[in-house]
């Protein structure tokens, strides 16, 4: 049985995985992106987060991507690739 879940926000798909061991699902970081930021393809979310990424380096917050998990995931290709994952408490964090 797989612990991959498709989660639906707004009618846009958010790839997540259930943790049993740690109690504990993983939001692809991409995804939300995608969503928050209204790109229209993943492509331009994935270069949206890269870039971001970039940004926070220069930018010394490397708290936020220290908390970064990567998962193996199915991609729009139907190929499971590494995938920037975190859990709910970072992804619904306030700023």
């Amino acid at each position: 049985m797989s612990n991959e879940k498709i989660q639906l926000f707004e009618d846009k798909r958010i790839r997540t995985e259930w943790d049993a061991e740690n109690e504990k699902w993983w939001f692809s970081i991409v995804d939300v992106v995608r969503v928050l930021t209204e790109q229209t393809t993943q492509r331009d979310a994935s270069n949206y987060w890269a870039k971001l990424k970039e940004r926070l380096k220069v930018e010394g917050a490397n708290q936020l991507l220290t908390n970064c998990q990567q998962l193996n995931m199915i991609a729009s290709d139907g190929k499971k690739r590494l995938t920037d994952v975190n859990g709910m408490t970072v992804v619904l964090r306030k700023v």
